[in-house]
């Protein structure tokens, strides 16, 4: 069996062992989801570092940006019906 081997950027890291292989800020258990749930929640990102000690806003604009690309790489299929 041959695995692949992806390329993550710089700052998130992907484990099978952390967080059931979530997207993660490197060297964290933060999920970019819970990046993204505290900004659904009304949070700004000067507050994400009180919610996470650790995590600096500049690692939650990584998140934030990894998020984006993945998101800005969807397809649109336009389904028929029958």
């Amino acid at each position: 069996m041959k695995i692949a081997k992806i390329n993550f950027p710089k700052g998130i890291a992907v484990k099978q062992d952390v967080r059931f292989g979530k997207p993660c800020i490197k060297g964290t258990r933060v999920a970019i989801t819970d990046i993204l749930q505290l900004l659904q929640m009304g949070y700004v990102i000067k507050d994400i570092p009180t919610q996470y000690p650790g995590i600096t806003t500049a690692k939650a604009r990584v998140a934030l940006n990894y998020a984006a690309s993945v998101l800005g790489k969807e397809e649109v299929l336009e389904i028929k019906s029958c």
